[in-house]
């Protein structure tokens, strides 16, 4: 087997998936809590909430994918167990069932703190040139701000 050669050294690769294991850390516990949230919202929104957050988990799942396969095309394992990601996130998980409304600011911030998460990434993978890495960040930064825009439109009338 040979060394990876793609053009990025292993310090800045290092950093790099330092930053998207923070990035898929905050991304699945934001997929738990939506799909953990989909189960159990109730109310008058019920309906548009349960399939909004179906969509917004089915989205995330694959999102997760994604990252992970970055990190190991940088030839470096990528975190996979709940452990793992307790440490890295930065979205806490939530005791017990919120209501329709809570949930729906709790998945605001969380799509908020994965934009945050992304954006320091993407600064990270700039400095490297590393233009497949910033592709993504730069891809799930848009989908994230336009999911946290779509549920802040929910809650004004």
């Amino acid at each position: 087997m040979t060394d990876i050669d793609i053009g990025i050294n292993k310090a800045d690769r290092t950093e790099i998936t330092d930053g998207l294991k923070k990035l898929l850390a905050d991304s699945y516990t934001l997929y738990l809590q939506t799909h953990n949230f989909h189960w159990n919202v109730t109310g008058m929104q019920f309906r548009e909430l349960h399939l909004m957050f179906e969509e917004h988990y089915t989205e995330l799942a694959l999102a997760v994918d994604d990252i992970a396969e970055r990190i190991r095309t940088l030839d470096v394992p990528a975190p996979g167990t709940y452990k793992e990601f307790s440490k890295l996130s930065s979205i806490k998980e939530v005791d017990g069932v919120p209501t329709s409304s809570e949930m729906v600011e709790l998945l605001t911030k969380g799509h908020e703190q994965v934009i945050k998460t992304a954006r320091e990434v993407l600064k990270i993978a700039q400095a490297a040139d590393d233009e497949s890495t910033a592709s993504l960040v730069s891809d799930r930064m848009r989908i994230h701000e336009k999911t946290a825009w779509m549920l802040r439109a929910t809650t004004r009338s």
